[in-house]
């Protein structure tokens, strides 16, 4: 055996290790979040906002950052998702304020949840994001002049963004995101199993799979 062919196969060996140790990389680090995801705590907490009946047997959770572009973007689809599954999707929305001036919203769409506005005025931030959001140069204080179709008393709301607990529930949806491994928005969780790889046709998926396993369809 000539030495091309012996350093062509070792490279190919090599190769495949490398793929195989990934591989079994990834594996571990599933098991390792979908461990710490059957804890019914970690998914959602009492203050989570939620839509949907909570008699579903399918739990789409998201952790979001409301200045995040993928979303506002992913924010029509995730909705199509329980509205196409009438009484057997709901979806629990959980705080990942990653960008700059992003925790300010969060304080926000709470206050705003006192009023029974929470989802509301998510859309309304969501709209007005490529306005208040901008890369590099956030403003997020900007943001009121967009909220006057929602129907929010805002000087209720600006009072109520006040509460240290706001503060507190934004902290302890950062601290579930770690022990989630969640790094980036949004994350998606579906009945406390995660996406195997971003994108919408594997949330789309999993979310069916989940439907099919728990209504025997």
């Amino acid at each position: 055996m000539n030495k091309k062919l012996i350093v062509a196969l070792s490279g190919v060996l090599l190769f495949a290790l490398f793929g195989i140790a990934a591989y079994l990389l990834e594996s571990q680090k599933t098991a390792g979040i979908t461990e710490v995801a059957s804890d019914p705590k970690i998914m959602k907490r009492y203050y989570s906002p939620t839509m949907g009946p909570s008699s579903a047997q399918v739990t789409i959770v998201e952790f979001f950052d409301p200045a995040c572009e993928t979303c506002r973007k992913f924010h029509p689809y995730v909705k199509q998702l329980m509205e196409s599954n009438p009484g057997r999707v709901n979806i629990v929305m959980r705080y990942a304020p990653f960008h700059p001036g992003s925790d300010y919203i969060v304080k926000l769409l709470e206050a705003a949840k006192l009023q029974n506005l929470f989802w509301e005025t998510l859309e309304a931030t969501y709209e007005s994001q490529p306005f208040w959001a901008q890369h590099g140069n956030p403003q997020p204080q900007t943001i009121w002049q967009y909220l006057g179709g929602v129907g929010l008393d805002i000087a209720k709301v600006k009072e109520d963004m006040q509460s240290q607990r706001f503060e507190q529930r934004i902290q302890q949806d950062l601290e579930d995101a770690s022990a989630l491994q969640v790094t980036k928005t949004p994350t998606f969780f579906v009945n406390g199993k995660p996406l195997s790889s971003f994108g919408y046709r594997q949330l789309k998926a999993l979310v069916e799979s989940e439907i099919s396993e728990n209504y025997q369809m």
